[in-house]
């Protein structure tokens, strides 16, 4: 691992691709920026934009317009996909990586891409771009443009949704598990983040598959070579993945309604409950209340005896009470 200072500015790594299709050349970090080019060919530089030197880089860079310099600087979290000018430029959205873990957090990568260069961007390491880096590393001779390392950065990405999906899925059939058991237990909590991030994805995903769309129609003129036969194969692999995610967002809704319905019927049995005990103790308290009433001449209030009738009449009205409710078949 090279642990020299980077001479590029918020460098996190650069390969340098021969025009030949041999095996892609790794940069040092000591390696100057003019050597990116030397020999032909295309290089891939994937920076870092904690690094406020990035900027002042990109200007120096030859064949970057200034929109596209903004779209490999912009702080925006939303996917943006242009072609123009023979340039390919725009914002993807990937998962986080931590440094021990892969996360289901979305996190950006920035891009721009011509016939001499791939340009990658971010704040927070991902997962999608750390595969395809190691890729990079183990088939080398697979990239003779940078359209295809491009498509290999979606691919990958397609690669993390349908990780997440198989999660997700694990998680929901765990929940599921729970909720049609017979003991009462409330999953609602459990399945908000689940439902949350399979929301998240599939908005991401079906506004990275409209942009896809959209630059494949664009002008020949306008397009890097060979971007028109990468997006179409992009297009169909993410629609696939769009199909199981969709089918999972419904999963979990209907999940949802199911723990709901569980919820609500639990409910209504506690008030069923509640209302039988209401009933029964309904005649109880009109024979105590007339027997505690103020009022003179009330029954059996001379002579001894008198609690034992009493007690006699609350137990024959709640026998009355519970008559009633299983001839009008309450109970």
């Amino acid at each position: 691992m090279d642990t020299l200072p980077a001479n590029i500015p918020g460098l996190v790594w650069a390969y340098r691709f021969p025009p030949d299709g041999g095996k892609a050349i790794r940069l040092p970090n000591s390696a100057p920026q003019a050597e990116l080019t030397d020999g032909g060919g295309f290089y891939w530089l994937h920076l870092n934009l904690a690094d406020a030197r990035v900027p002042g880089l990109l200007d120096s860079i030859v064949g970057l317009n200034d929109d596209a310099k903004a779209a490999l600087t912009t702080r925006d979290t939303h996917a943006a996909i242009t072609v123009d000018e023979q340039l390919l430029y725009g914002t993807l959205v990937d998962c986080q990586r931590e440094f021990d873990r892969e996360t289901a957090d979305l996190g950006w990568l920035h891009f721009a891409i011509s016939d001499r260069f791939i340009i990658t961007t971010r704040l927070q390491p991902l997962r999608s771009i750390e595969r395809a880096r190691a890729l990079v590393e183990k088939n080398p001779a697979k990239f003779e443009r940078p359209v295809d390392l491009f498509e290999i950065l979606v691919i990958e990405f397609q690669r993390t949704l349908i990780s997440i999906v198989m999660e997700m899925t694990e998680e929901l059939n765990v929940i599921e598990d729970f909720v049609y058991d017979n003991s009462p237990r409330d999953e609602r909590r459990r399945l908000a983040p689940v439902r949350r991030t399979v929301v998240r994805l599939h908005r991401h995903l079906r506004t990275v598959l409209a942009l896809m769309r959209r630059a494949a129609a664009s002008h020949d003129d306008e397009m890097p070579f060979g971007f028109d036969d990468v997006a179409g194969r992009l297009t169909s692999r993410l629609e696939t993945v769009d199909h199981d995610i969709y089918a999972l967002q419904d999963r979990a809704r209907l999940l949802h309604e199911e723990i709901d319905s569980k919820a609500s019927s639990e409910t209504n049995r506690h008030l069923y409950i509640l209302s039988i005990m209401t009933a029964f103790l309904l005649p109880p308290t009109l024979v105590t209340g007339f027997f505690g009433m103020n009022t003179a001449n009330l029954p059996f209030a001379e002579g001894s005896g008198g609690t034992e009738y009493a007690v006699a009449i609350i137990i024959a009205s709640i026998v009355l009470a519970w008559w009633l409710l299983k001839r009008v078949r309450i109970l």
